[in-house]
C-alpha cells in the first residue's frame, strides 16, 4: 500500500477542520501550517534530499571558517565560527532525531499485523 503525500495532507486538513477551536486564536497560523501548505505537491524524498543538503553546506560552510580562522584570516571572527559550528551541530542533531523516528515509525509499521 502506498501513501501520497497528497492524500495525506488532505486527510490531515479534513480532520484539523473538525478540531474545537474555542479558546484558541482562529486567526493564528503557524509556521508548520503555512510549510506545509507551500509543499504540499513537493515529493517527500525531494524535500528530504533538500534537507539533507542544507545540513552538510552548513557543516561545510563551518568547517571552512574554522580553516580560515586557523590559518590566520583576519575577515573571520572566532564568534561567526563558533556560531557557524553550532548551527551545523544542531542542524545535524534534528537530522539524527528525524532519522531515529522514522526508523521508529517504520519498525512499528513492520510490527503490525496484517
Amino acid at each position: 500500500m502506498q501513501i501520497g503525500a497528497n492524500s495525506l495532507l488532505q486527510e490531515m486538513q479534513s480532520l484539523s477542520s473538525e478540531i474545537p477551536t474555542s479558546g484558541l486564536n482562529s486567526g493564528f497560523s503557524s509556521p508548520i501550517t503555512q510549510q506545509v501548505n507551500s509543499v504540499a505537491g513537493s515529493d517527500f524524498g525531494a524535500l528530504l534530499s533538500q534537507a539533507i543538503g542544507t545540513v552538510g553546506e552548513l557543516q561545510s560552510n563551518s568547517a571552512s571558517l574554522a580553516t580560515r580562522l586557523e590559518m590566520g584570516d583576519t575577515s573571520v571572527t572566532l564568534s561567526d565560527t563558533v556560531i557557524a559550528r553550532e548551527k551545523a551541530s544542531v542542524a545535524f542533531e534534528a537530522t539524527v532525531q528525524v532519522r531515529n523516528k522514522f526508523v521508529e515509525a517504520y519498525k512499528s509499521i513492520m510490527s503490525m499485523p496484517v
